[in-house]
Order: C-alpha cells, then structure tokens, then sequence
C-alpha cells in the first residue's frame, strides 16, 4: 500500500536538518523502490520546512516502525509527522500502472 508522509520541521532548525541531511539520504537510499517520492517542501523563505514522502509499505505499523528509524527523526527535527493511504490517480510511476 502507499502512503503519503508530510513533516513539519520545529522552527529555526535548519541546522538539524542539514547536520542529519547524509544520514537521511543514506536511509532513504536503503528503502530502495519503496521510495516513489521524496523531497522537501520549501518554506516562504525558499528554505526548506518540512518533507513529503510517497512510500510503499506493507502496513500503517510498518510504516510507523521504519518512520521512527528516520534520522531527522531521531534528531528531534519535526513538529509534526502525518501519514495516511494514498491512491496515485493522475500520471503514476510505471510500476503503480494497474
């Protein structure tokens, strides 16, 4: 199933996000194809304030099993972590084509 995942960074800490930005990468890079989507938003500084992930899992405690695992995560980074099912309707990766 995928899923939809939008954070919010705690203010005035870009300096977390970049000091842990590798780690993340690396950890991203190690889900492999279940990452369809990722990247961060940008606030209207231009900076980044949060990310979106579109995410294939087998299920929500899975998915909240390797979220916790994230290392901005674990660095306190985020104010807030939503997550829910998401239908890829209009211009889907090849691979979610029925």
């Amino acid at each position: 199933m995928l899923y939809l995942v939008h954070t919010r960074d705690k203010p005035n800490a870009l300096d977390i996000r970049l000091a842990n930005r590798p780690a993340h990468l690396a950890w991203l890079t190690a889900a492999g194809v279940r990452i369809k989507a990722a990247g961060p938003w940008l606030g209207s500084d231009d900076k980044p304030a949060g990310s979106l992930l579109i995410v294939e899992m087998e299920s929500r405690a899975a998915l909240d099993a390797w979220l916790a695992q994230d290392p901005y995560a674990l660095a306190g980074l985020f104010q807030s972590v939503e997550a829910a099912p998401y239908k890829w309707v209009f211009n889907p990766p090849v691979d979610l084509n029925p």
